[in-house]
């Protein structure tokens, strides 16, 4: 008898789980948990060329030797507030040269074969989480005209 309510159960737990999913990555809201794995996501993946403290590479608005950019901070003193969410997971997914076009060149790679979305979105809403409530607020308009 209660075999019959197995399956029923979990397709409700399976689609109650994705529905959250995609309520917390459109509603920004996160735990924190979640801040907290970002922050380790982070340093793991991005801290060696942008800062431990998001604060990017000395001099990074001017061109290297070799034609490119140093890495930019993350924090309020660097662009990344200026993109909408959808630029920043690409940059970080395929790489800057690839989401750029045009013969750009930079040493940012793409993540996207060593990172999930999700841990990419996460790494995200922590570097978001550091920013003033101010930049935050003008970064998410910015993502919600696109």
């Amino acid at each position: 008898m209660r075999s019959k309510y197995i399956w029923p159960v979990a397709a409700i737990f399976i689609l109650a789980a994705g529905l959250s999913y995609y309520w917390w990555k459109d509603s920004g809201q996160i735990t924190p948990e979640q801040l907290a794995m970002g922050r380790t996501l982070y340093d793991q993946n991005c801290a060696s060329c942008h800062g431990i403290n998001l604060e990017g590479q000395q001099n990074w608005r001017q061109p290297l030797p070799n034609g490119r950019l140093p890495a930019p901070p993350h924090d309020a003193t660097g662009h990344t507030w200026h993109h909408p969410d959808d630029v920043l997971f690409r940059i970080t997914k395929e790489g800057t040269a690839a989401v750029a076009g045009g013969g750009y060149e930079s040493d940012m790679p793409g993540f996207g074969d060593k990172l999930t979305d999700t841990e990419i979105r996460l790494i995200l809403a922590y570097i978001k989480s550091t920013w003033p409530d101010k930049l935050r607020e003008r970064q998410q308009k910015v993502s919600n005209a696109r």
